[in-house]
Formats: C-alpha cells, sequence, structure tokens
C-alpha cells in the first residue's frame, strides 16, 4: 500500500497540488490521467520519492519495495541487457554482486564461508536462483530477443533500451510498481504481452498512459487530476469517462434549474413588487431568491481540440493504384512486389511488420522517397494530405504560429489564423510562439492543422497519435470516424484502429494480408489466423 498525504506542490505561483490525500491499495491497478501539464509524472516522483512536495509526505507499507520505469536511457550503458533488467531488484542485485565476488576469491577463507551462507540464504529467499530465468521471460514477452542480453545497453537502439527498462521495472515482482507512459515505443504484440502480465499483478499498480484500450484493459480504478485534485472513480477509463460526463452534465442540469428558478422569481417581484395585495407574496419570494445559490463550476484543465476534416470534393473512381512495388532501405527489403487497390470509402489501417515499411510506403505514396521497382498511381479527383511521423523538417524556422499557419491558407489573414489557432488550443498569446520551440504534442497539433487547410479527399496518417494527450486523441479519432473520404494509416493504438478502420493490411514475412473488416474483427478472424500461420512458416506469434 501507498499513500500521500496532503500533498501540496507549486511552481511559482501555479500550484500543481494542494491538499492531496489518496491513497492506493493492493490488488488494484491505478490509472492516473488529467490534461498534458496537469502534474501526472511529477505525482509519480513524488510517490517514487525521487521528487520532494512543497508539504505533506508518502507512506509505504512496512518492508514494501516500489519499482519505476526510468526514463533515463543512459543510465545503464556500461551493463549487460541481463544485469540492468536484474538490477530492478536492487537488494537482490548487491548481494548476488557480493556473493559472485567471494566465489571469485582464489583464496576462500572461513569468514568469507560464513560470509557466502548468509548470502545464499538471502539470496534464495528473494528468488534469485530464478532470477535470470524471470528476466528472460520479460524480455522475451518485450520483444528483447536473445542475442541482445549479453550485449551492453549502449549497444541498443532508444526503442530497445525502453523495453529493457520496462523489464527492469516488472522484474522481481515489486509491491509498488510506478509506470509512466510504459506502451511507448512498443508494437502491438508486446502491449498485449504486457496487458496480460498486469493484468495478473497482484500488488499495488498506478500508471500513466494515453492509450485509452490499455487503460480500458489494465486499470480496476481512475485516478484523475482536474479541478486542482485528484479524484478516484472505480472502473476503468470507459466508465471515468462516462461517469465524469453524467457529474457534469448533473451540476449543470442543477444550475440550470437554479437559474430558471430565480428567473422565475424575479419576473414575479418585478410584476408585483409595487402591489398591494401581492405585495407579501413578493417579499417572500425576494427572501427565496436570496438563498438560491447557483454552483460556480469548476474551471477543468481539459481542452479538447477541433479536429474537424472536411474534403472539398468526393473522391472519383479511381482513388489509388498500386503495382508490385519494391523498396531496400540500408539493405532491407523492407516492401516486396507490393499491390494494392484502395476503393471509395476505404479506411485501411497498415499493421505488421517493421514501422519501417509502413513509413516507406507513405513516403513512396507522397513522392518523399522513389521505389526500386513498380509503380503507384493516384486518380484524377484526388488530393492526398499526408502527417509524416518526423515533422521536424516543418519547424525549422522562427516563424510564430500566426505566419506559419498562414504558410498553408497565403489568401487567408491574421484574424482568420488566429481563429484557427484557437481552435487548436493555441489562443491568446500562444499565438505568438516561435514554431522552433513547440513541444511534440503541439508540433502534432500544428501538422493537423495543415492537413485540415488542405481540405484533402485522402488522409495518410503515421502514428498520429504519438505526442498526444488523451484528449487530443479523442478529438482526433472522433474527427477520423466522422470523416467521409479514404484514410490511410499506421498506429500502435488499439482503440484508435479498432474505432476508425475498416479495412485492415497487415505485413508479414510471407507477404501480406488484406482483409475489409474491423480491427477486432480481423484479431478474432480464424481464417487470418491460419494464412498468418502459414505466412510466418509456424511462429506461434505475430507482431502487429
Amino acid at each position: 500500500m501507498i499513500s500521500a498525504n496532503n500533498i501540496t506542490l507549486a511552481y511559482g505561483k501555479r500550484v500543481i497540488f494542494k491538499d492531496v490525500n489518496i491513497k492506493f491499495i493492493p490488488g488494484n491497478c491505478y490509472g492516473l490521467i488529467g490534461a498534458n501539464g496537469s502534474g501526472k509524472s511529477t505525482f509519480l516522483k513524488i510517490l517514487a520519492e525521487e521528487l520532494e512536495a512543497d508539504k505533506g509526505n508518502v507512506s509505504v507499507g512496512s518492508g514494501e519495495r516500489i519499482a519505476m520505469l526510468r526514463q533515463d536511457h543512459f543510465a545503464f550503458d556500461d551493463r549487460t541487457v541481463i544485469d540492468t533488467v536484474m538490477m530492478g531488484h536492487e537488494r537482490l542485485f548487491k548481494v548476488k554482486a557480493e556473493r559472485d565476488a567471494i566465489y571469485a576469491k582464489e583464496e576462500f577463507t572461513d569468514e568469507d564461508g560464513v560470509r557466502s551462507g548468509e548470502l545464499e540464504a538471502e539470496f534464495a529467499e528473494m528468488n534469485g536462483y530464478e532470477a535470470e530465468s524471470e528476466a528472460a521471460v520479460l524480455l522475451n514477452g518485450l520483444g528483447i530477443t536473445e542475442d541482445l542480453r549479453q550485449k551492453n545497453m549502449k549497444e541498443l537502439e532508444g526503442g530497445e533500451k525502453v523495453r529493457v527498462l520496462l523489464a527492469q521495472a516488472l522484474f522481481g515482482n515489486p509491491d509498488i510498481l510506478l509506470l509512466d507512459e510504459p506502451t511507448n515505443h512498443l508494437d502491438l504484440k508486446s502491449i498485449n504481452w504486457l496487458e496480460d502480465f498486469l493484468e495478473r499483478f497482484q500488488n499495488t499498480l498506478i500508471v500513466v498512459s494515453h492509450d485509452r484500450h490499455f487503460l480500458n484493459q489494465v486499470c480496476t480504478h481512475v485516478a484523475d487530476i482536474d479541478f486542482g485534485k485528484i479524484t478516484v472513480y472505480v472502473g476503468n477509463y470507459d466508465f471515468w469517462y462516462e461517469a465524469s460526463q453524467l457529474v457534469l452534465h448533473q451540476k449543470q442540469e442543477e444550475n440550470r434549474k437554479v437559474t430558471d428558478k430565480a428567473n422565475e422569481l424575479k419576473e414575479f417581484i418585478q410584476r408585483f413588487s409595487s402591489n398591494a395585495s401581492k405585495a407579501k407574496q413578493a417579499t417572500s419570494r425576494k427572501k427565496l431568491l436570496e438563498k438560491l445559490t447557483v454552483e460556480d463550476m469548476p474551471t477543468s484543465s481539459r481542452r479538447y481540440p477541433f479536429v474537424v476534416f472536411k474534403p472539398e470534393r468526393a473522391c472519383g473512381d479511381i482513388i489509388l493504384e498500386i503495382k508490385d512495388l519494391s523498396k531496400t532501405v540500408d539493405g532491407v527489403k523492407v516492401l516486396d512486389n507490393f499491390s494494392l487497390t484502395v476503393n471509395k470509402g476505404d479506411k485501411i489501417a497498415f499493421v505488421g511488420g517493421d514501422s519501417l515499411t509502413k513509413t516507406t510506403l507513405f513516403q513512396i505514396l507522397e513522392g518523399e522517397l522513389q521505389p526500386d521497382s513498380g509503380s503507384f498511381r493516384w486518380g484524377v479527383t484526388i488530393t492526398p494530405a499526408y502527417f509524416p511521423k518526423e515533422n521536424g523538417r516543418f519547424f525549422a524556422n522562427d516563424m510564430n504560429l500566426i505566419n506559419w499557419l498562414l504558410q498553408f491558407a497565403p489568401t487567408e489573414g491574421e484574424s482568420f489564423a488566429r481563429g484557427f489557432l484557437g481552435r487548436m488550443l493555441f489562443s491568446g498569446e500562444e499565438a505568438k510562439k516561435q514554431s522552433s520551440v513547440l513541444s511534440g504534442g503541439e508540433k502534432v497539433r500544428c501538422m493537423l492543422s495543415r492537413m485540415m487547410l488542405t481540405e484533402a479527399n485522402v488522409l495518410v496518417f503515421d502514428e498520429p497519435t504519438n505526442h498526444l494527450d488523451l484528449e487530443s486523441i479523442t478529438a482526433l479519432n472522433n474527427g477520423l470516424i466522422a470523416y467521409s473520404e479514404v484514410i490511410l494509416f499506421a498506429s500502435h493504438d488499439h482503440k484508435f484502429l479498432a474505432t476508425v478502420a475498416n479495412r485492415i493490411v497487415e505485413f508479414t514475412p510471407g507477404g501480406f494480408i488484406d482483409r475489409s473488416m474491423t480491427f477486432d474483427e480481423y484479431l478474432q478472424s480464424a481464417e487470418v489466423a491460419k494464412m498468418r500461420q502459414e505466412m510466418f512458416q509456424g511462429e506461434a506469434e505475430l507482431t502487429l
């Protein structure tokens, strides 16, 4: 168990938390949610005692061990992968290191014998003899293959390091597990494995995530940071959303009723205050009016951008035809004779394979790369708009956001740009921000603005939910559900895939599978499962 008692934290005049009291119980998984900047990661650091609050304290059950997903990807560069994972249980790793040092001595004294016996007993009590096999299981589930496990961390790619650090946090069955965005850099197979692992986790779990499906799968409770406090709801993310909206609507309805009653009383008083026969009634109503109070609605920190894509024209009969596209990147063939015909109304999710496969395909369709062989053609009625995974080149200047946006709407003026930016959460002085200093989420909102201005009838997205908060993901998700024309996209967000796509194209080592169905139907299809198994040449599992 872990609890926060009267936690208060402020940065200058900005109050992050004030007198927060909350208790996290073993056996429950708490999804910690809130708008960007609300203090989710900060609160986790306070719980882990990596950051000291201005006031209050954190209480942890006696002898309980806290594990937290570390964000420093270079802290373990000189350690092997397997050692990095085992260092997640600090005491176990120290005992193992001391024991191994004694056994490595050329001369073994009586004192060494006594000490080694003590260490062996403590090592066994912590399940040390199963430690390496447990670490291997975690690494395997998170997609770190056996050939990487004896390498030093500095030899790994960034995404691989994140997976190892996640395995480190999970290692050794911690009593309290704190996870900040654990699904980042994971493919769908690894996310599914993590969901299963956490569903079986019996201790206290607190997780921050922007993945709504993940929160729905693992959370028993939601701890919502909003209105300057943390409120706990029983249930998963979808239940929280319905419950919080119900509470808000109830307060709004109560205020409406009070306001209507007040207006009715005011009207009566105004009409009859000078009427002698009604004076007593008017006085009585004045007293009632004085007792009526409209409850001040607290200001939420949540803000939803206005994401609506309006095509200038509908797609014609020919949208996109791809024939035998092949492309090799850095010696690896990422596309091999790929063919596809896109039809009216298609919302195609590209899954499977390496993310480079999808990115390369989109870059070829955008004209940024040339295929090694094969061809493609867009229909004459088609205006595509492209959202790249890497957008740095669009922000390499020092324009303010007003001028940045007007690049893509040259016939419009400043008032138009300010209005458009305001709907995308850049209001007032924020519209004068320099484009070069934007955060990842702000850049994504700018790129979505750019796409909306094109009035395109085909939208191409490469991982659009990266860097976005839950509110912006929800707005984008709803915008694409409502979009009437064609969408081609890649994403690791399960709910995004499940609610937008009506056709799935999966890249496999043996070719590709193309089916017109929803993502959840695709995952449950026996026919697809059989085809997959054949294409993966007997492999039991696949990476979506």
